[in-house]
């Protein structure tokens, strides 16, 4: 497992990681051990969670995922697994996150709050990469990066970064960092894959001119990308499936941009593509986007063990030329498949 910088920062994380948003609600304690024991062997030092999730949110769950993950790492070296958790993003806009009873504002004393939660149910000393969850672009940007800086002049954090945000959000934060002295974000969490190419533009000249490294979630398309759900399926226990029969309206909006006639025709195109190379569209999917020179690690997430192995045999290819002029291809045909990422409301 090849490893790569987190910014400008002094940490190296795995090209592939780990995101944990299943664990506690779709998978089991003893099954996210099994994956996380089997990620660790092959190579993955980099794990993602959140004090929101499992998800689907929920207030008797939330933090679930950080305990589970917390037991784990004390079966390893501390030092040996760097971990990455989320402050809840504001509570005043689109979404009303389960936590501290929905008052998630995203200042001085909502970050102690959190980060302290996320400190004890992880059982650690200190967070390797702390995140907000997503943004607040109401409010001063230099009062949440003051925060944040205490953190990591406290030991508590290591290093900052900003997840599901914009380009305008991400180099307002960069800049007030310059103009404050505070530390900045090192790194940002963006939806990213064949599916939602969106990154590759604007976002992808921000990352290397500054020096930040994406982090991108849902690298398989929600699953999208695995072919599950290829005909309109909706198979039994999947998210999207969970989504469309029972959710609200923001999540049955959510499956519909992750599953419509788009996206599963550029599934069905890329099948082709990896039937050629004698890989699955799973491997095709982490393989690519590991590849591109502003990530730093893919995180992939697997709710059964027995969808890990297709994502981390990602971590030895790599797409020639002509594949990637073919996966060009579908994408000049069918552009932006997702027809929005939701961060326009941001």
């Amino acid at each position: 497992m090849n490893m790569r910088r987190l910014g400008g920062s002094g940490l190296v994380v795995s090209e592939i990681g780990l995101g944990t948003m299943t664990f506690g609600e779709q998978t089991d304690e003893a099954t996210a051990f099994q994956i996380m024991d089997r990620s660790f062997e092959r190579g993955v030092n980099f794990l993602d969670t959140a004090e929101l999730y499992p998800v689907p949110p929920s207030a008797p769950k939330a933090g679930i995922t950080e305990e589970i993950v917390g037991r784990w790492m004390k079966t390893k070296p501390r030092h040996q697994v760097l971990v990455a958790s989320k402050i809840a993003g504001p509570g005043h806009g689109w979404f009303t996150p389960p936590v501290r009873d929905g008052v998630t504002h995203i200042d001085r004393h909502q970050i102690r709050l959190a980060v302290e939660g996320s400190l004890r149910r992880l059982q650690t000393d200190y967070l390797d990469l702390y995140q907000v969850h997503w943004p607040d672009h109401g409010a001063r940007h230099a009062d949440i990066l003051g925060a944040l800086t205490e953190l990591v002049q406290e030991g508590k954090v290591r290093v900052i970064g900003t997840s599901n945000d914009t380009c305008w959000g991400l180099m307002k934060s960069l800049w007030e960092a310059e103009r404050h002295g505070t530390a900045r974000y090192d790194t940002v969490q963006n939806n990213f894959s064949l599916i939602n190419r969106r990154c590759e533009s604007e976002l992808a000249q921000v990352c290397r001119r500054e020096n930040v490294s994406l982090l991108p979630y849902s690298p398989l398309g929600g699953g999208v990308l695995t072919g599950k759900y290829e005909g309109g399926a909706l198979p039994e226990g999947a998210r999207f499936s969970e989504y469309f029969k029972t959710g609200g309206e923001r999540q049955k909006r959510m499956a519909a941009r992750f599953v419509n006639a788009r996206t599963l025709e550029t599934t069905r195109r890329l099948a082709t593509i990896a039937a050629d190379l004698g890989i699955s569209v799973t491997t095709l999917a982490v393989a690519w986007s590991k590849q591109h020179d502003f990530v730093a690690s893919t995180l992939i997430g697997v709710s059964h063990l027995d969808q890990l192995d297709a994502c981390l045999d990602a971590a030895d290819i790599v797409l020639d030329p002509s594949t990637i002029e073919r996966i060009d291809r579908i994408d000049a045909e069918i552009p932006n498949p997702m027809t929005e990422d939701g961060l326009r409301r941001l």
